[in-house]
């Protein structure tokens, strides 16, 4: 990580700047408004310490001037105000966090994680079902095959994914009736050997590979094998 502090007091300065590396994030220094935004312009940060009362330009129209090309990278203001109109003032200029002095430097590490966390995606990735060239996405009701979608209407589409989450196992009728159909009429038996029909066609009909199987007396599974 990269930060970029603007701090006046050049002891406070330092003892920020050698905390945070030691927490591996390099940290640039600032005395002054016009010595930060000459380091701000010249390569990208990961997180802006700016105490507002500095010299040249405060801290508080910094912020600004970063909002102005810049609307993601956490903004903490690091300073001796903890009065209301300077911590509104603060978040007006669209500043993330407000930390009051004195404040303990892991307090400052926890704020700073806090706003990376907030920045940081949080992917959740969608299930995928693969069985050999066949990739079925449950979530999106999609089914493709040596990378050609194939469409299938609801109940084909829940009797393929069963058979998918098998894992080569063999399902009886009477599971496939419970599972898709939920025992809604007497002819199920009759409607599952239809649909398993309608899926080869589908899924098996113009490939080599045969994924869906017959084992007689016992049911149904799906296998390259």
């Amino acid at each position: 990580m990269q930060a970029l502090l603007l701090e006046d007091d050049a002891v406070l300065s330092s003892e920020i700047a050698l905390f945070l590396e030691s927490k591996s994030i390099k940290t640039d220094k600032a005395e002054d408004g016009e010595k930060f935004l000459n380091i701000f312009s010249k390569k990208p940060y990961d997180v802006f310490l700016l105490d507002i009362n500095v010299p040249k330009i405060n801290g508080l129209d910094i912020c600004k001037t970063i909002r102005e090309s810049n609307s993601e990278t956490p903004i903490i203001i690091i300073s001796a105000y903890d009065g209301i109109e300077e911590k509104k003032e603060a978040f007006l200029r669209a500043a993330d966090d407000y930390l009051v002095k004195p404040f303990l430097l892991e307090e400052l590490l926890l704020r700073i994680n806090s706003q990376m966390r907030r920045l940081t995606p949080k992917t959740e990735e969608k299930e995928k079902i693969v069985v050999e060239d066949l990739i079925i996405y449950p979530e999106d009701s999609k089914v493709f095959r040596s990378g050609e979608e194939i469409s299938l209407t609801v109940k084909e589409f829940q009797l393929l994914v069963l058979l998918a989450r098998a894992n080569g196992r063999t399902l009886s009728k009477q599971y496939i009736s419970d599972e898709v159909w939920k025992n809604q009429f007497q002819s199920t038996n009759n409607a599952i050997e239809v649909y398993i029909n309608f899926l080869r066609k589908k899924i098996d009909k113009n490939f080599k590979t045969k994924l869906i199987h017959t084992r007689p007396g016992f049911g149904y599974y799906l296998s390259p094998l």
